[in-house]
Order: C-alpha cells, then sequence, then structure tokens
C-alpha cells in the first residue's frame, strides 16, 4: 500500500508539474509574441483583405478554345470589412498565383484598396479556409481513431510543435537571435514535449530525447562542414534577394536560416528513428532483466539498422519530392554533368539530404549506446 501510494504521489507531482511547466510556457509565448514589434517592410494602409461571394459575371475570360485571356469582370457581395452586405464590381485577373475563374456562387478572397472616397476590389483567390481547416479536421479525427489514446497524444504533440514553430521559433529568429541555436532550442522543447506524451516520464523518453537532439546537431554539423568546404552559405540560396532586404530592415541572421532549416528538416525522421530504438531496448530489457549491457546494445543496433534504412529513405523522398519542380527544369533542359554537380541549387537539395542521414545514421548507435546503459538502470 505504502508503494502504491508513493506511485500515486509521484504521479500526480509530475503530473503538477506539468501543468505548471505549460501555464508558465503559455504566459511566456504570449509575452513574447507581444513585445515583438514588426518592421513595415510594405506599405499596407488602406488594403485589407475581405471576403466575398460571386454574384454574376459582368465580363467573362473564357475564349473559344477554352482558355481563359485577360481578365473577368465580375460582381461580388462583400460578407466582411466596410462594404459588408454591400454589392461591388471587381476585376479577377487570369493569373497563376492571383485570380481564379469566377462562377456565381462562388466565395472568394479580395483585395480591398481604399483612398479617400475612391475604392478598387481585386480578386485574390478562391476561399480555401473551409477546405484547409476541414481537412485538418480529418486527419486529426483518422488519428485519434485509429491510433487511439496515442493518436490523441500525438496529435498533441503535433499542434504542441506547430505552437513552437510559429510562437517561438520565427519570433527567436526574427529578434536577431541565432537561428540555428533558435532551431536546437524548439528541436529539444518539441522532442522533450512530443515523446513525454507518447512515453510518459521514463528511461526510454530520456534515452529518445538525447539522441534525438544528438542526432540532429550531427545532421546541423554535417551541413555546417559540407557547406564549409564546398562553398556554400546561407547567401546562395534562390531567394536571396528578398533576405537581403529583410536583413537590411530586420536583425534577422539570413546567413544560419540555411542550416537552422535542416535541423527542423531533420527532427521528425531523428525523432521517430530514436523512440524507436528506445522503445524497443526498454521492451526487450523488460522481458529479459537478466540481459547484459553488451547485448541491449547489440538488439538496438539490429533493430536500428532496419529502421535507418526506411528513414533514410524518408528523408531523401521528401526532400527530392519538395524539389520535384526543380530536378524537372534540369532533366528537361538537359544540363550538362558538371553544370549541375556545381550548380548551387543542386548542392543545397545534396546537402540537405546528405546531412539529414548523416544524422539519422548516427543516431542510431548513440541511442543504442544510452538505451542500453540508462534504461536498466531506471528500472
Amino acid at each position: 500500500m505504502q508503494a502504491i501510494s508513493r506511485i500515486g504521489k509521484k504521479e500526480l507531482f509530475t503530473k503538477t508539474m506539468v501543468c505548471l511547466l505549460t501555464i508558465v510556457l503559455a504566459l511566456f509565448l504570449h509575452w513574447f509574441n507581444h513585445t515583438t514589434e514588426k518592421v513595415s517592410l510594405v506599405n499596407t494602409a488602406g488594403r485589407t483583405f475581405e471576403k466575398a461571394t460571386v454574384v454574376e459575371i459582368v465580363t467573362d475570360n473564357l475564349a473559344e478554345d477554352g482558355n481563359r485571356y485577360g481578365n473577368q469582370q465580375v460582381r461580388l457581395q462583400m460578407a466582411t470589412g466596410p462594404n459588408k452586405g454591400k454589392i461591388v464590381d471587381a476585376v479577377s485577373p487570369d493569373g497563376m498565383l492571383f485570380g481564379t475563374a469566377c462562377r456565381p456562387g462562388m466565395s472568394v478572397i479580395t483585395i480591398s484598396s481604399v483612398n479617400g472616397d475612391a475604392s478598387v476590389t481585386t480578386v485574390y483567390s478562391r476561399d480555401r479556409e473551409w477546405v484547409v481547416f476541414g481537412f485538418l479536421l480529418i486527419f486529426l479525427l483518422l488519428l485519434a481513431l485509429i491510433g487511439g489514446k496515442s493518436g490523441i497524444k500525438s496529435a498533441l504533440g503535433l499542434i504542441f510543435t506547430f505552437v513552437c514553430i510559429f510562437y517561438l521559433l520565427l519570433p527567436m529568429i526574427y529578434r536577431g537571435i541565432s537561428p540555428f541555436l533558435s532551431a536546437i532550442t524548439v528541436s529539444f522543447i518539441t522532442t522533450f514535449v512530443t515523446l513525454y506524451l507518447i512515453g510518459g516520464w521514463t528511461g526510454k523518453t530520456v534515452c529518445a530525447v538525447t539522441g534525438s537532439l544528438g542526432g540532429v546537431l550531427i545532421a546541423g554539423i554535417s551541413a555546417w562542414l559540407f557547406g564549409l568546404c564546398a562553398g556554400i552559405n546561407g547567401y546562395n540560396v534562390g531567394e536571396i534577394e528578398n533576405l537581403l532586404f529583410l536583413a537590411q530592415n530586420t536583425p534577422v541572421r539570413i546567413g544560419e536560416l540555411l542550416f537552422a532549416g535542416i535541423l527542423i528538416s531533420a527532427l521528425g525522421a531523428v525523432m521517430d528513428i530514436s523512440m524507436s530504438i528506445a522503445s524497443a531496448v526498454n521492451e526487450i530489457y523488460d522481458k529479459k532483466p537478466d540481459a547484459t549491457v553488451a547485448e541491449l546494445f547489440a538488439s538496438g543496433m539490429t533493430i536500428g539498422r532496419d529502421t535507418m534504412g526506411t528513414m533514410c529513405n524518408t528523408l531523401i523522398l521528401a526532400f527530392t519530392g519538395s524539389s520535384l519542380g526543380l530536378l524537372m527544369l534540369n532533366y528537361s533542359y538537359d544540363l550538362p554533368y558538371l553544370q549541375l554537380i556545381n550548380s548551387y541549387n543542386i548542392g543545397i537539395e545534396i546537402m540537405q539530404g546528405i546531412s539529414g542521414t548523416i544524422g539519422i545514421i548516427l543516431t542510431v548507435p548513440l541511442v543504442s549506446f544510452l538505451s542500453s546503459m540508462i534504461i536498466p538502470k531506471w528500472h
């Protein structure tokens, strides 16, 4: 009874500390974002984005060949903004990124520009808000229904990760804090919380968190060494002109953004393989408590080798998928080998893929060693 009482008190203490830390973190994030003053990079005075519904197509831009040329002249009923409830005339551009092919009854997003008594309304895009949130809801429901309690915990961990990225990582970088250090900090916090939700405060969680942080650091250091040897830095990216403009007006250290992004990209795969190894070693020790450190390490390495192949493949395919447009252009133009292998774009993609996979590979022996040493002592 006393042992049960001690366990109950320990769980109560742990849950109380988690609640207190959650409240403290929420208050800190609120203060941190509230005190982050953003510099106005563009003049947006008098310009707002509003919701509207297409009432009528005044002039269509559909040609006889089935293609659209020029702009549509449409009539909209505004749903938000100063003209809410009013019917206004607008233009819908024929563009790939802006405008849309309007039809009566369609919900759209408009750019409403007001200058004195003059008002200009332009269709920005169709209203995709319900699609985004609808699919997010489907994703979370499937995660909860199929994953059960573990799925719900995973969803909470995912939500927490997004909160940390948008309310901690980005403000830290915007304030001039090193993006590399910011990425490491956020990686540790999100990894600890996510794995704690999944595995609780146990030896396998400690091993997985430590191994994940180590793997991410290895990936970052590998990328830095690759960039140093190949002469690639954060100023060789495609969007450098916009980033330079940002650096001129804010304290953002744009040179480190590339390598910070590699840390964040590798985190998911490293976290996955870390928890898989730590959980497996923990299960083996539960079934065979007389297993030696060498046996547990060997088991962790065996499991890690099997998982490592799929995780490396997953990471490489993820980078390939995100760069498929670039790869298709290079393939179509039949660029020479020497041009391809020495271009910054290809070099950066290779650097991202290789550094991430190196992080995964070296995470296997790291987590296997930690698990073989820590888990027996934790029990």
